[in-house]
């Protein structure tokens, strides 16, 4: 299954991104361009980085609130 649409990046794709380090949607986009089209996919993506940091999103001195 695509998580990008606009650049068909699949799944496994945006896994391996990760894999390789990416930890912000930035660096996703970089790696492989999801994320830097129409944008609809930038939750999808958000929750996968979400699931490899999960202090990913938080703003600085969040998590300790």
């Amino acid at each position: 299954m695509y998580v990008c649409i606009c650049f068909a990046v699949s799944e496994n794709q945006l896994a391996d991104v990760i894999a390789d380090g990416a930890r912000t949607e930035e660096e996703v986009g970089d790696a492989c361009a999801a994320g830097t089209g129409c944008g609809n996919c930038l939750d999808r993506i958000c929750d996968r980085l979400r699931a490899a940091d999960p202090l990913h999103g938080l703003a600085f001195g969040q998590a300790a609130a």
